[in-house]
């Protein structure tokens, strides 16, 4: 029995673009970086199992957002997020700077497109910890990713957990118990769900999740490609 061997194809590689321009520094191939994105109702453990999941895979680099909102406690400007002013958030979206952006809880966020071009170009994958209206703009745009919605096990728990962080006013709370009754119904078009009822089975699902798509075939062309060559040889 035979099989015929095709030329592998690239997550995302375009027709105009040569062997040389997909090469790493080394002069192998590579496939481009995937977007792995985070989507959760605040009060679900999105913040906490981001951290947690960029732990188990270092190479697994964050996606730092820009947003309006002033600093909470210890975040610091360009690790937790690049705090701007509502001025230079204007310039940025009017310029096109960013991939996505959106308005949540009175506040705005986005994700600078270079950040996701430059991740692709380095063969890297990336984690957007962003909203729901973020990645449905993400996905409308043709964005190529792994769309990840992480739940709470009932409403009661995700309202426990917002008032036991005490990080926001109770009118603020009714405000995002409000809030995750309109974001949930979107985690039925996302890739994935995690259910976040116990945090070290949903960081085990989370990594059972980057474990698979890196071995999609997509992802194993290049080595699939050299192992036929070496065995010509």
């Amino acid at each position: 029995m035979s099989c015929d061997f095709r030329e592998p194809r690239f997550v995302g590689e375009k027709e105009t673009e040569t062997a040389e321009e997909r090469k790493d520094s080394d002069g192998e191939e590579t496939a481009e970086g995937t977007l792995l994105v985070l989507s959760a109702p605040s009060g679900a453990g999105k913040t906490s199992l981001s951290r947690a999941l960029l732990k188990t895979f270092p190479d697994l680099r964050p996606s730092v957002s820009f947003t309006t909102r002033a600093p909470r406690g210890k975040e610091v400007d360009g690790v937790d997020y690049f705090f701007v002013g509502d001025a230079e958030f204007d310039r940025m979206a009017a310029a096109g700077d960013f991939a996505e952006w959106a308005v949540v809880h009175g506040n705005r966020y986005g994700t600078a497109k270079a950040t996701l071009d430059e991740a692709r170009r380095q063969g890297q994958d990336i984690l957007l910890d962003i909203d729901c209206q973020g990645a449905h703009r993400l996905r409308q745009n043709g964005e190529e990713g792994v769309f990840v919605f992480i739940l709470p096990p009932s409403l009661d728990e995700l309202t426990r957990r917002l008032r036991a962080r005490n990080t926001e006013s109770p009118e603020d709370v009714d405000i995002r118990i409000r809030n995750a009754w309109k974001e949930i119904p979107a985690a039925s078009w996302y890739d994935y769900i995690v259910i976040n009822d116990d945090f070290d089975r949903a960081l085990e699902e989370l990594a059972a999740i980057v474990l698979a798509e890196r071995c999609r075939t997509v992802r194993r062309a290049g080595f699939l490609h050299r192992f036929f060559l070496d065995g010509k040889r």
